[in-house]
């Protein structure tokens, strides 16, 4: 199967984070197997999905060591878009690929399965790996499994390609990403008698000014880092709910928010000016009007930052097949900063532009795919 039929099967499973991708992943394996790879299977606590890790060993049969190529499964919904193809059948038209996931980032996955025989048949002093998972979309929730797995099996490979969408350049570092659940619970009351109740809005406002006021800090006073597009962490509230009645005290506020932070910077530093503003001043506050007040915070899902060496083997291969030399670094999150976190340097490079993920009308061009095949032809030869 080339490149282009492998993408199109894999476009063809509706693997959005909320379904299984199980289908998907068990064509996978079965396929391997029938090209003499036993992949294994890492799955999620209730076995409705799964990441898959196969390793096509060195031509004297090792396993350690070598490089892994890495992709996630999942997609994000179409709901709502005003897609002009099915999302989930890939269309050709002018050059371009069209389909959920045929840049984020089924494109590399069906690069990398195309040369499966390739790398098979290769003389290769090394191993190459291929790791592909499911939940990076909400969160990088699947990849901790699988790595968890690698550490437990003794693999140890030298380094990780990780193939979201840039263009088929090299991105050395991006910004952690963690998501948060707030809950605030006051007391009811009909809103012509507020002092008997404790007004869940109102005070989740009070702490979402807070969260702006830390991120319009982050803004003015840094760390800063010029290589970003937006070059300082930033904090953001993106969802909110509450009240049931135009005439009643909310008892119960929610809202969602997440901050992106730079690499340096400690996520638990960050989140700890947070609770404490909750813990010393709003709860105070909330509890002197109700005693059964309480503010909940639960963490959702966190990838790390990534910042990769310019020194590391990874980099500097990654740098010499793409002949590419410049810094960049993203604002968007990836599995790569997982990888780095257990020992194994990283570095992301994949076809297509995060300009056109997640979009209706989603697409991976035609030369894109082909600059992938031969940057993973080369990779390969060079093990």
């Amino acid at each position: 199967m080339n490149a282009r039929t492998w993408l199109e099967t894999l476009v063809g499973f509706d693997t959005t984070s909320r379904n299984s991708n199980l289908a998907l992943i068990e064509t996978v394996r079965d396929w391997l197997k029938g090209q003499g790879v036993d992949a294994w299977l890492a799955h999620n606590p209730e076995r409705t999905k799964a990441n898959l890790f196969a390793t096509l060993p060195a031509q004297d049969g090792n396993q350690q060591g070598g490089i892994v190529l890495s992709g996630h499964t999942d997609v994000v919904p179409v709901d709502g878009q005003d897609w002009s193809t099915d999302p989930f059948k890939l269309v050709e038209k002018d050059g371009l690929l069209y389909g959920r996931g045929a840049c984020d980032m089924k494109g590399f996955i069906a690069g990398s399965l195309a040369l499966v025989p390739e790398f098979l048949a290769m003389p290769r002093k090394k191993p190459i790996h291929l790791a592909f998972s499911y939940d990076e979309e909400v969160g990088c929730a699947g990849a901790p499994y699988m790595l968890a797995d690698l550490l437990e099996r003794g693999i140890r490979p030298e380094g990780c390609v990780v193939g979201e969408p840039t263009g088929m350049q090299v991105v050395v570092a991006h910004k952690g990403i963690n998501l948060f659940r707030c809950k605030v619970h006051g007391k009811a009351a009909h809103s012509s008698l507020t002092p008997r109740g404790c007004n869940a809005i109102e005070y989740a406002a009070r702490l979402i000014c807070r969260i702006r006021d830390l991120a319009d800090s982050f803004k003015a006073n840094g760390p800063y880092d010029q290589f970003y597009d937006v070059p300082f962490s930033t904090m953001t509230t993106n969802q909110i709910r509450g009240g049931i009645a135009v005439n009643t005290i909310p008892e119960l506020c929610e809202f969602t928010y997440e901050f992106r932070n730079l690499p340096g910077m400690q996520p638990d530093e960050i989140q700890a000016e947070v609770e404490k503003y909750v813990r010393d001043e709003l709860l105070p506050r909330m509890k002197a009007e109700f005693d059964g007040a309480s503010i909940e915070i639960e963490t959702g899902a966190a990838a790390p930052a990534l910042e990769a060496s310019e020194e590391a083997a990874i980099t500097q291969l990654v740098r010499a097949l793409t002949e590419d030399r410049t810094t960049r670094k993203v604002a968007y999150g990836t599995e790569a900063g997982l990888f780095q976190g257990i020992g194994i340097p990283t570095v992301v490079c994949g076809p297509g532009h995060i300009e056109q993920a997640h979009k209706p009308d989603e697409y991976v061009a035609l030369d894109q795919m082909a600059s992938c095949e031969t940057f993973l032809r080369r990779l390969g030869q060079s093990l």
